[in-house]
């Protein structure tokens, strides 16, 4: 086991997260920095960043910033093919998602593609571009955020779902083909988050409700309830865990 024998020390390490500025995401680089991790953290455009990188600083850590959008699909290529070549990017935590809600006929095809190229196709070129480089050092973790919807249709989310299906699948295929080189590839499928994602979900009363009824832990996750389990998947701890989706739901998918 790595890091000195602490089976949860990322120590040394340098963890790309994307969609850092609120959320998970920002949840996730905070407690990456805790465990030791140096931070690159990525957003759609530089808003917001500049402050969490300093309170990573604050930490103790390095932090630096850059932007894409992920619905950019070359321009996202194009950064992380710069950034492969300038860092050793250890640890990758493809958290930055989208969601647009419509029933499936009123869908139109731009809301369709910009939800698929957010949540899958940004996830497929980053794993690649920085899975190469893990792949060629024997050594790396890649984290997806999935959703309890990679399991179920969701409703009124018919391109979310979709992606978010296919991000499950992703994550074990590249499990299958990278975990002998030593890179480990997972995925946590978070349940009903309090984020900028769900804030129409958690505005409208009986939506609200009928959620919170059925969460047997009785209450919206905190994107601190999710951080926890992308930085065990990172960790030695999570030496011999490949092509996992896990979810942290609260006991949603249980009930």
């Amino acid at each position: 086991m790595g890091s000195g024998g602490q089976p949860f020390s990322v120590s040394g390490q340098t963890a790309l997260v994307t969609g850092a500025r609120t959320g998970i995401g920002r949840a996730a680089a905070l407690a990456l920095a805790d465990a030791g991790a140096d931070l690159i953290l990525w957003g759609r455009t530089q808003e917001g960043l500049a402050e969490l990188a300093e309170e990573i600083r604050g930490r103790g850590r390095t932090a630096s910033t850059v932007a894409a959008d992920l619905a950019d699909t070359e321009a996202v290529r194009a950064l992380a093919t710069d950034l492969a070549a300038m860092h050793r990017i250890d640890l990758l935590v493809n958290n930055a998602g989208t969601i647009r809600r419509a029933d499936a006929v009123d869908t139109s095809w731009s809301d369709w593609r910009h939800v698929l190229n957010v949540d899958l196709d940004a996830a497929f070129v980053l794993a690649r571009t920085f899975g190469e480089r893990m792949l060629e050092r024997g050594a790396g973790r890649i984290v997806n955020v999935a959703s309890v919807l990679s399991f179920q249709g969701g409703v009124r989310v018919p391109a979310y779902a979709a992606a978010k299906h296919a991000l499950a699948g992703l994550t074990k295929a590249l499990a299958n083909e990278w975990a002998s080189g030593g890179v480990n590839v997972n995925a946590v499928a978070p349940g009903y988050v309090a984020t900028d994602n769900t804030d129409a979900l958690r505005a409208d009363p009986d939506r609200s409700r009928a959620i919170l009824d059925r969460i047997p832990a009785g209450r919206w996750a905190r994107p601190e309830d999710i951080a926890g389990a992308i930085v065990f998947l990172c960790s030695p701890a999570a030496d011999y865990v490949h092509g996992h989706v896990l979810a942290v739901d609260g006991g949603w998918l249980a009930r």
